[in-house]
């Protein structure tokens, strides 16, 4: 908390809370029996956390985007899976609430705040991941309606959430020709694949999101046409602050049950806590730790400034603390030994939960390529 204002330290204090008792003891069994935790996270609404960055006038919170970063890391010590679904629900909210009309955010975003209802953003396809502007998912104008058809991959909440921010294509090839939609759920012609097995991340369900002459209403249309790009892509600035500070959580989670173990465990007739390999070990996850949390909590400032700078830094940020926080997680299961390798022990659980932060809101080898195109256009 080190650098935050009194009322930055509140919202800490009360995640922390919520985080311990609400959903760290339900960790393991969200994970083994694939259960999405709608009534905990509706618990979670209650305090706020269903639109951290909505205005307060349909419902949100109001806060800053580092004030959501601080929240996120803080829940994410209690279940990752859980907090990196919360925060794909709040980008929901946040692109309908900034690029919605007065109608739209009124419609949408009480609900979704108050998480009544869930979101779920959907841009990947089965032949589009990285390269984005590539969908193919077509949306034809058909007077007051468009009739979408095309399919949606890896989908964060697919079918279990309500509404669905859709990006497809109104027009030519290329990012200009894409549009956002909000779709709900029982919108004749839209339906889901299977539920995906998964690594980690199962306290959420994934699976493909199918359009079949799926019609929508033009006022279900966010911004203009051919806006649509534009609008997931600041979007996704804030997801990967959010995703970012998910792994901080995890992270952060890890160092205290390796630093608990070593303390506890004893080798060759004293604690792990005395060798000195093990020591430095230690140092050097807390020392990563806090520098990536710096990180992240810069982009967080220059993304609600509105900096020129804010798309690289969080691409940076991203990057930097998504690849140090696995590598943390992954030290700490192996500071437990064959301990760390059961699923008794919650390190494990991190370590699945925080690998695919290195993939989501854009892969860490488009951030590489993000960061390199600012460098080289400078």
């Amino acid at each position: 908390s080190a650098g935050l204002t009194e009322e930055q330290k509140e919202f800490q204090k009360v995640a922390l809370d919520f985080a311990t008792k609400e959903m760290a003891p339900h960790m393991a069994e969200w994970d083994e029996k694939e259960i999405f935790p709608m009534e905990t996270m509706r618990k979670a609404a209650q305090l706020g956390f269903g639109g951290i960055y909505v205005k307060p006038d349909v419902g949100g919170s109001g806060l800053s985007r580092l004030d959501t970063s601080i929240i996120f890391e803080a829940l994410s010590t209690g279940c990752t899976s859980t907090t990196a679904y919360m925060s794909i629900h709040n980008m929901c909210a946040w692109m309908i609430d900034t690029f919605g009309d007065e109608e739209q955010r009124h419609r949408f975003c009480p609900s979704l705040c108050s998480m009544e209802k869930f979101a779920s953003y959907c841009l990947t396809e089965p032949g589009s991941g990285s390269d984005a502007a590539s969908l193919l998912t077509s949306a034809k104008r058909k007077g007051d309606t468009y009739v979408l058809n095309g399919s949606k991959a890896f989908i964060s909440g697919g079918g279990d959430t309500d509404v669905y921010v859709v990006m497809c294509r109104t027009g030519g090839p290329g990012p200009k020709g894409i549009s956002c939609m909000v779709l709900e759920k029982g919108t004749p012609g839209l339906s889901f694949g299977k539920k995906e097995k998964k690594v980690g991340w199962n306290s959420q369900p994934t699976r493909a999101v199918i359009l079949e002459d799926c019609i929508v209403p033009v006022g279900n249309r966010l911004g203009a046409e051919g806006q649509g790009f534009s609008i997931a892509m600041k979007g996704l600035n804030g997801g990967r602050i959010n995703i970012a500070s998910c792994s901080l959580g995890a992270a952060h989670a890890s160092v205290l049950l390796a630093q608990e173990h070593l303390t506890v465990r004893k080798q060759f007739g004293e604690p792990l806590a005395k060798n000195q390999y093990l020591q430095f070990r230690l140092a050097e996850m807390a020392t990563r730790l806090v520098a990536a949390r710096l990180m992240v909590r810069n982009a967080a400032r220059a993304l609600q400034e509105g900096r020129e700078d804010a798309a690289v830094l969080c691409s940076m940020a991203k990057l930097f603390a998504t690849d140090e926080c696995f590598a943390i997680c992954n030290q700490a299961l192996q500071m437990h030994g064959g301990y760390g390798y059961l699923k008794d022990y919650a390190v494990q659980q991190f370590v699945r939960d925080i690998r695919v932060h290195q993939i989501l809101e854009g892969t860490n080898e488009v951030m590489r390529m993000i960061v390199a195109r600012n460098l080289l256009q400078g």
